[in-house]
């Protein structure tokens, strides 16, 4: 198939174009939030191949998949056919509902021209759709290249805007964790982050922007990994961490409780449980290399690529065929 989608999440887009189709990624000169073009920080296949919005009406597309409400009418313009009428649309939904939770009406709520796919259960129970069709498809992860060592006792992070997202990504709560053991941040907008938490730069490092291959080297080295989201979907850099053999201290809220067992490491809502198992795997490598272990067979378990594809295929074959 020829499939349209906006590179909006670099590390789910990576493994969706890891199938076995034609992806159309839209690319404008200045490559901005609706033009991006193909990922410059993650190992993307050929078959991902960028496209100008003016040679779009020109191009055979079997699927448009929409990540953001406003890409309905965009694509409508750039295609000259409506998603959804004139070919089939499904609408990925990454994230977890904002304002009036459990309230919260999604922006396709109540349409029959259109599937909502959301990535993760929790999701999908969250959001009021109303009477849109929905269903789930869970991440599934390319295989990090890279075997867990833990031979340094400092802590991994990996958010995105910590700073700007606050409470959302429990950046409230690093400090607590940096009294154990150094932390390094890694992700986007990470710059100035110990500054603003008011911590010395030898108890929290930033690491921005970091190509994923060389994050997942650095993150191998790191005796464990923390995830302190209080309101996320599901982070792919959790699942990507377990993959690679880390021991996890996360909080149990969202689709964490399910992606996390308990002998993976340490899954908790009191801060201080956490605390102590954070303790723990730095004092103890040992312990920390048994969850590791853990974490790795259940990452590869549930969350792998092959899995994740052959999912994504039954659904295009059934929305496409069905449409037809």
């Amino acid at each position: 198939m020829n499939i349209l989608l906006w590179h909006v999440h670099g590390s789910w887009t990576t493994s969706f174009v890891h199938g076995s189709h034609r992806y159309l990624i839209p690319t404008t000169p200045d490559r901005g939030p609706y033009g991006l073009g193909r990922a410059r920080t993650y190992p993307w296949p050929d078959s991902a191949v960028e496209v100008a919005p003016e040679d779009l009406p020109d191009t055979d597309v079997d699927l448009v998949i929409l990540q953001r409400p406003e890409e309905i009418d965009r694509a409508e313009a750039w295609l000259r056919r409506r998603p959804g009428r004139d070919l089939p649309a499904i609408y990925v939904e990454h994230n977890t509902p904002k304002g009036d939770v459990p309230n919260t009406r999604h922006p396709m709520a109540d349409r029959d021209d259109l599937l909502i796919a959301h990535v993760t259960g929790f999701n999908q129970i969250f959001w009021d759709t109303g009477a849109t069709r929905t269903t789930v498809v869970d991440h599934g992860i390319v295989d990090p290249s890279v075997s867990y060592t833990g031979e340094l006792d400092r802590l991994a992070v990996v958010i995105n805007e910590p700073i700007r997202r606050g409470r959302v990504t429990g950046t409230d709560l690093l400090p607590r964790f940096a009294e154990i053991a150094p932390l390094d941040v890694f992700g986007m907008g990470v710059a100035g982050l110990a500054d603003h938490l008011g911590l010395p730069a030898d108890r929290l490092t930033s690491h921005d922007d970091v190509p994923q291959h060389r994050m997942h080297a650095e993150l191998a080295r790191r005796r464990a990994y923390l995830h302190l989201c209080r309101w996320t979907s599901l982070g792919l850099s959790l699942i990507e961490a377990m993959a690679i053999g880390m021991p996890v201290v996360a909080l149990a809220t969202t689709e964490a409780v399910t992606a996390v067992p308990p002998e993976a490491g340490a899954l908790a809502t009191r801060t201080d449980t956490l605390l102590d198992a954070a303790r723990r795997f730095i004092a103890e490598p040992a312990t920390a290399r048994q969850a590791g272990a853990a974490a790795r067979t259940a990452a590869r378990d549930r969350y792998g690529l092959d899995r994740f594809l052959a999912d994504w295929d039954r659904l295009l074959e059934e929305e496409v065929c069905g449409s037809r």
